[in-house]
């Protein structure tokens, strides 16, 4: 099979950047969502990425006009009738993307490779939810994804070898480098990074260091280019909260117990960057 249509469900944050780099790949993309105002905001943000890499002259304005002309918007998820390969970016919701992979196995063509951009979640569960759960993978991307290499690919009980070559293909044809994951809770990004992220807010929380000294410590003492609670407070506190608690579920060990902090400040609806406070103040939104 070879791949030549990408369908993207989702436009935010992940979903748009994936149509991106799949548009910029050559690839045609078609990129859902469940509403006209989602799908503006995806939109907004190509143009706008797309405009800053011609302002870098990392590209010119006629590839970003041609890059933007590939991508075809949607709220309507029969859309990926044409694709080759489907690529949920929703929510990191279990529940949320057993009923999208659900409806994909209904309107997506009989031989699209269904795969999610899930950070944590079990692929061979998601997959129980197909029609097909040996053409179902994870291809989990990166954020900032036009600016990330990497994406961490994770097969399912199922999965086949041609589907893992087609996609290891696909994404190395995005300009990635890409790993195997085992399906696994948190599959290796997200197993080393969240325990590390939730050590700081339990950090901050026993007034071991200030915010800004927890940053600063670990930026200069271990060399990252951000701190972990500026890195949380880009992730979404509330997607830390939920790797975290996939983990605990999953692993069933009291190591992964998400801070009751970090649980405050998401119950506070203080996520981070996205609604302008979480562990720095960005400004109410």
């Amino acid at each position: 099979m070879s791949i030549s249509r990408i369908g993207v469900v989702g436009a935010g944050q992940m979903g748009n950047g994936i149509a991106q780099v799949a548009a910029a790949a050559h690839y045609f993309v078609t990129c859902t969502d469940v509403s006209e105002a989602a799908i503006d905001r995806g939109q907004r943000t190509v143009a706008d990425s797309l405009g800053r890499l011609v302002k870098k002259e990392k590209i010119s304005a006629q590839e970003a006009d041609a890059i933007a002309r590939r991508i075809t918007w949607s709220t309507d998820i029969a859309a990926h009738g044409e694709s080759d390969l489907v690529v949920e970016a929703a929510t990191e919701n279990v529940e949320l993307k057993y009923r999208i992979f659900e409806s994909l196995s209904k309107n997506a063509g009989s031989g699209a490779i269904l795969a999610s951009n899930t950070s944590s979640i079990s692929i061979t569960a998601i997959a129980a939810h197909t029609d097909r759960p040996d053409r179902v993978i994870g291809m989990h991307f990166m954020n900032p994804v036009p600016l990330m290499q990497l994406v961490e690919i994770i097969r399912g009980l199922a999965t086949t070898d041609e589907t893992y070559g087609e996609v290891k293909f696909a994404a190395e044809k995005m300009g990635k480098t890409t790993v195997l994951g085992r399906d696994m809770p948190g599959f290796i990004v997200n197993r080393v990074l969240m325990p590390y992220i939730n050590e700081a807010v339990y950090a901050l929380y026993e007034g071991i260091g200030s915010v800004e000294d927890i940053d600063t410590a670990m930026k200069l003492g271990t060399n990252v280019p951000m701190g972990p609670l500026t890195l949380a407070d880009f992730i979404g506190l509330d997607t830390c909260l939920a790797i975290m608690q996939v983990l605990q579920d999953g692993l069933g060990d009291s190591k992964y117990r998400p801070c009751p902090l970090l649980r405050k400040y998401v119950e506070a609806g203080w996520l981070g960057r996205k609604s302008g406070r979480g562990f720095y103040n960005y400004g109410a939104k």
